[in-house]
């Protein structure tokens, strides 16, 4: 069969397994040879110059035309791409609400880790109070290892650990299985200047300026810098440090389109955090670890800032609008998110009454 594939006509869901797809499959041929019009109108499209008897279609060609349909050549490619979001998917379910018994050491070392950090699962009006009572009990926790003292910023204590065992910087472990990068830059506990000395010695030692995980297979990376800049749906607050890590991260070659950044800050006017990403390349086409690892279901560069755009006009958030036009993104761009449907930026703003950000984006 041909290897070309044709624009998706299916959304890899959030999350997918094995199992669920292959189930889709069984429906999917007992449909075909049922003979449904809507779903043979839809998977002939993937066809190329191949010819298929729907009525007695096999389950393998069945999988091959599902795998098609999601934009994958074919169903091998198809379940390796299953296999990379397993790798990297990350389940940070949010901290006990007691505490572990102090003879367990390790249970309350990683308490300490689920209470301090931002997990996008349970964050709204988290103060980080109960993380600081504890440290204020128990102060040894901040040095208990590598992701303690990324997350408190205890820096000097590191640089020593790290002199001995600079494979530290990369390892993963904790109650989230991530490396001290991520752990430091989702931390809200720690003071500005320490976090930072915490992002240089972690970065000199060779941490990924890139790392991040899948937030429960969401194919939209939540990387150091995405947790660095905060931000979210339920008001995740920014780092305390967040531009001048975001800074280091990016001067040590973190991608400046980061997907889930840009999405989770999105939802308030503040634009500090896309005038930096500006000024290292965002909207342009640069090497993208995580598009590389997820393909089409990652958006382009050119698609985000569509989003942004659309996002923006909608709200009234008419600098934005400036901002993004003046560099350069389309009015007409209609980004990627099927929420919005086909509307491009002026239909949305004028769907809300922001009629200067109407004139702004078609005069």
């Amino acid at each position: 069969m041909s290897t070309r594939s044709n624009p998706p006509t299916r959304r890899l869901p959030d999350d997918p397994s094995l199992e669920h797809l292959k189930n889709e499959a069984r429906s999917l041929q007992r449909s075909l040879r049922s003979g449904d019009e809507q779903l043979i109108k839809e998977v002939s499209e993937q066809l190329a110059d191949q010819q298929i008897d729907f009525s007695q279609i096999s389950l393998s060609s069945t999988q091959w035309l599902l795998a098609r349909c999601y934009g994958f050549a074919s169903w091998p490619r198809l379940r390796r791409q299953l296999d990379v979001i397993a790798t990297y998917t990350r389940r940070p379910e949010p901290a006990a609400e007691t505490e572990p018994e102090s003879s367990d050491h390790r249970a309350v070392v990683d308490h300490l880790l689920a209470l301090s950090v931002l997990n996008y699962t349970r964050d709204r009006g988290n103060t980080f109070d109960r993380p600081r009572r504890l440290l204020q009990r128990r102060p040894e926790l901040a040095t208990a290892d590598a992701f303690t003292m990324a997350a408190t910023g205890r820096s000097d204590e590191l640089d020593r650990l790290l002199a001995d065992d600079p494979a530290a910087a990369s390892r993963s472990g904790g109650p989230y299985d991530w490396p001290p990068l991520l752990y430091c830059c989702s931390s809200r506990v720690s003071e500005p200047e320490p976090a930072v000395a915490v992002v240089r010695s972690l970065l000199a030692a060779g941490a990924d300026p890139n790392t991040g995980y899948l937030w429960f297979g969401l194919t939209s990376a939540f990387t150091a810098l995405t947790c660095a800049i905060g931000g979210g749906e339920q008001g995740q607050p920014p780092h305390p440090a967040a531009i001048p890590i975001a800074r280091l991260l990016l001067d040590a070659g973190a991608d400046p389109n980061d997907n889930q950044a840009l999405y989770n800050r999105m939802f308030t006017p503040a634009d500090d955090h896309l005038e930096l990403l500006f000024d290292y390349g965002l909207g342009t086409d640069l090497p993208s670890p995580w598009r590389d690892r997820l393909g089409d279901s990652y958006p382009t560069p050119v698609q985000m800032l569509g989003e942004q755009l659309r996002w923006a006009a909608g709200h009234g958030f008419i600098h934005r609008v400036r901002l993004l036009l003046a560099h350069g993104v389309s009015s007409d761009n209609r980004g990627y998110h099927p929420n919005f449907g086909n509307r491009t930026a002026a239909d949305l703003a004028a769907e809300a009454g922001h009629h200067e950000i109407v004139e702004l984006l078609t005069g």
